[in-house]
């Protein structure tokens, strides 16, 4: 069996560390640049692309593991930074930046990278651990995995549909100053926060079955907080919450879990 290697483990989370800073400079700059600090969320998905992409390549697991690892962040990461992208075409500044930066008391810019850039520069290499433990981690148990992609795909379904069925609804112009309550939505008020929260139970589960990987948990407990009630679900609830309809439909659908929704 082969041990785990600290000095191993220090190279790809160093060089994660790395490839991660470079990343949000160059962001910060184009954000700067076109005078928009929301082009940091097309990132975000990246950048755990870049992070599997920089671990599969140096670190020294097994190599199945490595790929395994690589393909699921990259197609659910990938898929994510193209559709904030689509999103975003077009559009100002996201409220949630404008409010923050109405702060600063000084440079702006600095305040930006500081605040917005250097905060999800951190985030991203602690929700990532599970990716980089896995990456010089030692022999796996192949059904802990194989249960991790099971739960990989019904979350990137979610996921997936769940926008996909929102684009749809906005499309329509038929739907305008309606709550989408249909498909997906009609079982949980965030079927892609839900499903983006169990792909990344589904990575620490690859990640966990080699040790070390089980001592990540906390990774998927953040990613998880920041979904449910930091930045994710709870945030776009405050937003929603006077629009006509809304509180009929928070009465009628779960909050995050999905579940039937109920007669009111």
């Amino acid at each position: 069996m082969r041990s785990f290697q600290w000095s191993d483990f220090l190279l790809v989370s160093g060089g994660s560390l790395l490839a991660t800073a470079v990343l949000m400079v160059v962001t910060a700059l184009i954000g700067a640049r076109v005078g928009r600090h929301s082009v940091v969320d097309v990132t975000w998905g990246g950048g755990f692309v870049l992070i599997a992409l920089v671990s599969a390549t140096v670190g020294t697991g097994e190599a199945w593991r490595r790929t395994l690892m690589l393909a699921i962040v990259g197609i659910w990461g990938l898929r994510l930074a193209w559709h904030v992208f689509r999103r975003s075409l077009g559009k100002g500044e996201d409220p949630r930046y404008e409010e923050l930066l109405s702060k600063a008391t000084g440079n702006t810019t600095l305040y930006a990278l500081r605040k917005i850039y250097l905060t999800q520069a951190v985030a991203l290499w602690f929700v990532s651990l599970p990716i980089q433990v896995s990456a010089v981690a030692g022999d796996s148990v192949g059904v802990v995995a194989a249960v991790g992609v099971l739960l990989w795909v019904v979350g990137l379904t979610f996921e997936a549909v769940g926008d996909a069925q929102l684009n749809a609804f906005k499309a329509d112009t038929s739907n305008k100053g309606k709550i989408m309550d249909r498909g997906l939505w009609s079982w949980t008020r965030h079927p892609n926060y839900f499903g983006d929260a169990l792909v990344w139970w589904a990575i620490f589960l690859v990640s966990a079955s080699a040790w070390p990987g089980v001592a990540t948990l906390l990774s998927p407990i953040a990613m998880t907080y920041f979904l449910v009630f930091a930045t994710g679900a709870r945030l776009l609830e405050r937003s929603m919450a006077e629009r006509p309809g809304y509180r009929e439909y928070q009465r009628r659908t779960s909050y995050f879990l999905p579940m039937p929704p109920t007669n009111t």
